[in-house]
């Protein structure tokens, strides 16, 4: 059941019960997982009562201000169990004006019959996040805790209900329901710079400005204009934004499974069904940027003349239908083919409740394929290979946000509805995997074609973007990892190689970039690379555990990566880092245990993102004089958590 919210099909990380998963597993592409899938799924599995069972506590503390708690509780057998799982975490966060709050409480139920089954879920969440971003890399040399503006935070609440009868039809046959509904509420707050000053030729006012027309296009306020304060050096913008959702939706499943001479066959084929509404609303406020770069709202409602800003105020639904279909079908007692598919309608509508954009109404229909081969070369060594075509739909954010004539805020202020197309990606892959004693491994190498990538693209206009479809991608690369254990001991190591690169050549709007031309413009050639992606990935382990205690070290690697808003490939990359961990449990008794973590041993100043930021009409005072447009995202310092867990 898909956890992606519908607005901006995307994963809300703060509101999964972390506490309650047993695991989560990569999985190849396929389109029987829906829409979206296009590289592949991320499959969560969650604990129940039995394997979860009695009283659990657990309090941890870390050095950089975070503190935690988990309690839980389980009781049940094989028939019937439930499991209640709640969990909160205050975090002051290690760069300046950070703290984060969340509350989440995860209840499942299940019960076996005679010939039936039924399976409950709730999950509630309630999350107060800061998420001050990238800061330009001379501030962050000056000091690495500093943020550039602010304030950048988000309010959300969060309700999850589930129901998942199932009934069994005959030895081998099973009919599953899974049906659920979901309402979610995000308040957003963001302060940011903004190219407003002194009308040219009428400073008694203010107006939008640009490189090219400079102070011109007229700040509105409730219709009329906004006077200007000799009082205020620098102008900002406050913007604010609420999104409501809700809605949901149900799978219908037919399974059957048999034992043949062969192995065993495997059919699935269901219907499934979502609907969600959602309204957003949002304002753009004047600003007075302070001394310590924090935005403070003079309580105007900002709009301009020529619409690259105004209010908003829009209603979307999505209504999506699917029907979908698997086969395990053991050819061989050594070949086994898996065949899928997946037909979808989906269908988004945007209504404009302010009269000032165009409602839109979008339809799209599919099927997707796909097939792998599954052979046993011998005991303990197996090959597979395998071909899917996936697909995603423009979300609802997406299409709002599509016309370069009205950009958005960087805060997701959608107020245009052209149209977007829906992005389509084949998928191949070759797997090897074996195991030897007390040696496994695998080996894979895969490629992924996308065309109709949709991007955010930078507007001339400071703090605004739009989304844009750009051509064709290609994703591909080589992956690898090993384990063995002996005993206590384990060792591990993953490698990981990916070329992504564009194959079609564009042009991209990038002011910020140095590199960009006098219109803001970079050039992106067939064969550059996409940002945010590095070449090469290396993670090891090695560590000794037993039932009294367990000491284990840990490395991530990464090579460098391309700035966002530098697909071009003009500019020096983000350097790549080595980063150290260590890991130790200790049995202090029966049921007792103190655990710690060391992340970041050596304490290494890193990015694991960036992008380009417009500094030159600001002074930073922890870096006077600073001109370097390049702006990361910084990796934690050492931090040092020591956790007491108990079990009754």
């Amino acid at each position: 059941m898909r956890f992606n919210q519908p607005f901006g099909d995307v994963v809300l990380v703060d509101l999964l019960p972390e506490a309650a998963l047993v695991r989560a597993r990569l999985t190849e592409a396929s389109p029987v997982h829906g829409r979206n899938a296009l590289a592949g799924s991320l499959l969560l599995e969650t604990h129940d009562g039995t394997t979860l069972p009695g009283l659990r506590l657990a309090l941890d503390r870390d050095s950089l201000g975070s503190i935690g708690g988990i309690a839980s509780a389980g009781i049940g057998d094989t028939d019937s169990s439930v499991l209640l799982v709640a969990d909160r975490r205050d975090d002051e966060g290690w760069r300046d004006a950070s703290p984060s709050r969340l509350d989440r409480l995860f209840a499942k139920g299940l019960h076996a019959g005679q010939g039936w089954g039924l399976e409950v879920q709730a999950l509630a969440a309630r999350t107060r996040l800061t998420g001050n971003g990238v800061s330009p890399v001379e501030l962050l040399a000056a000091d690495y805790r500093a943020v550039f503006t602010r304030p950048d935070t988000t309010h959300t609440s969060f309700l999850r209900l589930v129901a998942a009868p199932y009934f069994d039809l005959g030895a081998s046959g099973r009919i599953e329901l899974r049906s659920h509904y979901q309402r979610l509420s995000r308040r957003s707050a963001n302060g940011d710079l903004a190219d407003f000053g002194p009308c040219d030729g009428k400073s008694g006012f203010l107006c939008l400005g640009d490189e090219e027309d400079g102070f011109s296009e007229p700040l509105l306020s409730g219709g009329a204009a906004v006077a200007a304060d000799p009082a205020i050096a620098d102008y900002a913008v406050f913007n604010r934004g609420r999104e409501r959702t809700h809605g949901g939706g149900a799978t219908l499943q037919w399974l059957d499974e048999r034992e043949t001479d062969r192995g065993t066959r495997r059919f699935a084929f269901g219907l499934s069904w979502e609907r969600h509404r959602t309204r957003f609303r949002a304002v753009s406020e004047l600003g007075v940027l302070e001394e310590d770069r924090t935005v403070e709202a003079l309580g105007h409602v900002l709009a301009s003349a020529d619409g690259a800003i105004t209010s908003v105020d829009v209603v979307s639904r999505m209504n999506d239908l699917a029907l979908f279909a698997s086969a395990e079908l053991p050819l061989t007692r050594a070949l086994t083919a898996e065949l899928g598919a997946r037909w979808a309608r989906n269908r988004v509508e945007l209504d404009d409740r302010l009269g000032t954009a165009f409602d839109g109404r979008h339809r799209f229909a599919r099927i997707n394929p796909s097939f792998e081969f599954d052979y046993v070369l011998q005991k303990n060594l197996r090959a597979t290979a395998g071909f899917a075509m996936t697909s995603r739909i423009p979300t609802p954010a997406e299409l709002s946000c599509a016309d370069p004539e009205a950009p958005c805020t960087l805060a997701n202020f959608f107020i245009a509805d052209p149209p977007l197309k829906a992005v389509i990606a084949r998928n191949w892959h070759v797997d090897l995997e074996g195991a030897s004693g007390r040696l496994g491994w695998r080996l894979s190498v895969w490629r992924a074609d996308t065309r109709n990538d949709i991007r955010m693209v930078a507007s001339q206009v400071r703090g605004r973007a739009y989304f844009a479809n750009l051509g064709r991608s290609r994703r591909q690369g080589v992956e690898a990892s090993l384990e063995w254990h002996r005993d206590a001991w384990r060792l591990s190591a993953g490698y990981a190689f990916t070329d992504a690169r564009f194959r079609s050549p564009f042009l991209l709007s990038s002011p910020a970039n140095p590199m960009a031309d006098a219109e803001g413009v970079i050039a992106v050639a067939r064969g550059d690379r996409l940002p945010g992606t590095p070449r090469h990935a290396l993670n090891l382990y090695a560590g000794r555990a037993t039932n009294a205690w367990e000491l284990g070290a840990a490395m991530r690697a990464r090579t460098a990566q391309v700035l966002m808003g530098d697909e071009g490939n003009d500019n020096p990359r983000i350097p790549g880092y080595a980063v150290f961990d260590l890991f130790g449990r200790l049995t202090l008794a029966p049921g007792l245990e103190l655990a710690g973590e060391l992340r970041n041993l050596f304490d290494k100043r890193y990015a694991t993102a960036g992008t380009f930021a417009e500094i030159e009409e600001i002074d930073l005072a922890e870096a006077p004089g600073a001109s370097d447009p390049r702006a990361y995202a910084p990796g934690a310092p050492r931090r040092l958590t020591v956790s007491l867990r108990a079990r009754f």
